[in-house]
C-alpha cells in the first residue's frame, strides 16, 4: 500500500506548482535545461564551505572535458570522488548541482570533481559513458598531483549520474583501474527499459519526473530503442556484477525510479557486492538536493558521507 508524501514534499510540491513550472516532456530540450537553472538558482542553500573551486579542462577521446574541483580544508593526500550531475542524461549542470558537490567534498573530507559530461540529443549515448569514464582514469592517473591519493577513489551521481556512476564502476572493474573504494548511487536509472511497478504508481503527481518525462529523457539520450538493452545505457543489464565496487544506493519512495535502484541493490547483492541499501519514505525524485526545504535531503546526504568516510578509512 502506498504511503502518503511527506509533509515537507507537499509544500515542494504546493510551491512548485505556484512556480507553473512546466512539464519536462513538453520542452524542447533548451527550455528544459533553462527551467531546470532557474529552479537551482531559485533554491536558498547555504552549502557547507570548502577551501576552494576551480575548474580545467582535461582531454577527452573525443575533445575536451571540464572539470569543477572542490577541494576539502584538510591536509593532503585527500581521497577524491568523481561526480556526475543528475539530468537525464539531457539537462542539468556543475551549476545546478554546485551545492550538494561542495556539501559533498566538505562532509566527505574529499576532493570531488565534478563532470561536465556531453549530454543528449547534441550528444547522445554512449558520449556521456565515454567522457564519464575518461573523466575518472584522469583523475586517477594525476591524483597525486592534485593532492588526491589515488588508491582511495569513490564514484557518486544522482538520477542519470547515478546511472553514469554504475556504468563507469563495471568499466573500472573490467579494465583493472582504478580500484574503487565506493560507488555511491542516488536514485539512480538502472533501466532505460522502463519497467517496474513504481513506474505504474508514480507515473504522475509525485514531482517533475514523471513516467512521459522519463520517455522523453530516454529518446533525447539513445539513439534507438535497441540502445536500451546496452548495459552501459542500462547497468542493470551488465552480465555479471561480481567484483565491482562497494555500493550505497539511495531510494525515493515516491519515485518512478524506485525499483530500479532496489533491483540494481539486489542484483549487486546477488553477485556478492557489499550494499547499503536505504529508501526515504515519502520523498520524490530529486529530494537530495531539497535542502533546506526537506530535512530529509541533509539526512540523506549525511549517511552518503559517512559511507564515504568509512570506505575510505576515515
Amino acid at each position: 500500500m502506498m504511503r502518503s508524501l511527506h509533509p515537507q514534499i507537499q509544500e515542494v510540491l504546493r510551491t512548485m506548482a505556484a512556480a507553473r513550472l512546466r512539464p519536462i516532456e513538453e520542452m524542447t530540450p533548451v527550455e528544459a535545461r533553462e527551467q531546470m537553472e532557474a529552479m537551482a538558482r531559485a533554491r536558498q542553500a547555504d552549502p557547507l564551505p570548502v577551501a576552494r573551486v576551480e575548474e580545467r579542462i582535461i582531454p577527452g577521446a573525443a575533445g575536451a572535458i571540464r572539470i569543477r574541483f572542490y577541494c576539502p580544508k584538510a591536509a593532503a593526500p585527500v581521497p577524491a570522488i568523481v561526480y556526475f550531475h543528475g539530468g537525464g542524461h539531457v539537462i542539468g549542470s556543475l551549476d545546478t548541482h554546485d551545492a550538494v558537490a561542495r556539501n559533498l567534498c566538505a562532509g566527505a573530507g574529499a576532493l570531488v570533481a565534478s563532470v561536465d559530461y556531453r549530454m543528449g540529443p547534441e550528444h547522445q549515448f554512449p558520449a556521456a559513458v565515454h567522457d564519464s569514464f575518461a573523466a575518472l582514469q584522469w583523475l586517477h592517473k594525476n591524483a597525486e598531483s592534485l593532492g588526491a591519493d589515488p588508491e582511495r577513489i569513490g564514484v557518486h551521481g544522482d538520477s542519470a549520474g547515478g546511472n553514469l556512476a554504475a556504468v563507469v564502476a563495471l568499466l573500472a572493474r573490467d579494465a583493472g583501474a582504478p580500484s574503487l573504494r565506493l560507488q555511491s548511487l542516488v536514485y539512480p536509472v538502472t533501466d532505460y527499459g522502463m519497467s517496474g511497478e513504481s513506474y505504474d504508481k508514480y507515473a504522475t503527481d509525485h514531482g517533475i519526473l514523471t513516467r512521459d518525462a522519463m520517455v522523453w529523457f530516454r529518446n533525447h539520450y539513445l539513439h534507438s530503442a535497441e540502445a536500451a538493452s546496452d548495459w552501459r545505457a542500462s547497468p542493470l543489464h551488465a552480465a555479471s556484477f561480481a567484483g565491482v565496487a562497494p555500493a550505497i544506493i539511495i531510494t525515493a519512495e515516491c519515485d518512478v525510479l524506485h525499483d530500479d535502484g532496489e533491483r540494481y541493490a539486489e542484483a549487486l547483492r546477488q553477485a556478492g557486492v557489499p550494499v547499503e541499501y536505504k529508501e526515504y519514505a515519502g520523498m520524490i525524485h530529486a529530494f537530495f538536493g531539497m535542502v533546506p526545504a526537506v530535512d530529509d535531503a541533509m539526512n540523506a546526504q549525511r549517511l552518503v558521507w559517512d559511507a564515504f568516510k568509512r570506505a575510505f578509512g576515515a
